[in-house]
């Protein structure tokens, strides 16, 4: 069973776009003001598109898998092909990416980016907040997930920022996932259903009461649920830490 890093938007030919959620509904415009859309330039001189979301004026969460030689983040918008006066199109000045992040197991897939100037909070901007160290978010819940990946495996799709509804599931919904581990991580999405985060989602945000709680990771080639995304509540005081001191 092969396992998809969700970002890999430079194997698609390029009028495959960034795409969109799979089984989702389009956002109304300018609702999710803190997501960001990334822009990569990967070491290997490709292009590649992530989510992300905004948490302070200088900082934006994402994936770690999602880091590159250059990144350029663009806030404020819903079709990331038509340029409105609500766009900020920042560089990040630094990529943290998390000390024991494994590219392997994808384990600790998260990373911070600091902004090279500071974005400036409007209706069509604005900061998500993160819940504290001690939530555990339980299976059961139904959350959502934002983002530009694609629509279908093989499909490119629209350019304008989408949503999913998706279950949490029990850890043995992802047991099929060799290095799955629970408490860093969560398991998204109703097997029995279509609905799933894609390719140019990873480093969007999982939402559940208005709170960020996960980041897309990864997920199966055939895009069938569940996927697994990063927890967020065990990495608050690293986030908090880098917060302070950068």
């Amino acid at each position: 069973m092969q396992v998809l890093l969700l970002w890999l938007v430079f194997f698609l030919p390029p009028e495959a776009g960034a795409g969109e959620i799979i089984s989702g509904i389009e956002s109304k415009p300018h609702s999710r003001p803190y997501m960001a859309y990334l822009e990569i330039t990967t070491d290997q001189s490709y292009v590649a598109n992530c989510g992300g979301f905004l948490i302070s004026e200088e900082f934006v969460v994402t994936a770690a898998h999602c880091k590159g030689r250059k990144i350029t983040v663009i806030l404020g918008a819903h079709d990331i092909k038509q340029e409105e006066s609500t766009w900020q199109k920042l560089k990040v000045k630094e990529q943290f990416v998390h000390p024991k992040y494994n590219s392997l197991t994808n384990v600790n897939d998260i990373m911070l980016l600091k902004l090279q100037t500071k974005a400036k909070l409007n209706h069509a901007v604005g900061t998500v907040p993160l819940p504290t160290k001690s939530t555990f978010i339980q299976p059961g819940k139904v959350c959502r997930a934002t983002g530009w990946g694609r629509r279908g495996v093989n499909k490119p799709g629209s350019d304008t920022l989408r949503e999913v509804k998706l279950r949490l599931m029990k850890a043995k919904a992802c047991n099929h996932f060799k290095f799955y581990d629970h408490n860093l991580q969560i398991c998204v999405g109703n097997p029995r259903k279509k609905r799933s985060a894609y390719k140019g989602d990873s480093g969007g945000p999982l939402l559940c009461a208005g709170v960020a709680q996960g980041i897309v990771s990864y997920g199966r080639t055939d895009a069938k649920p569940p996927g697994v995304f990063t927890r967020l509540s065990p990495y608050v005081p690293w986030i908090n830490k880098i917060l302070k001191h950068k």
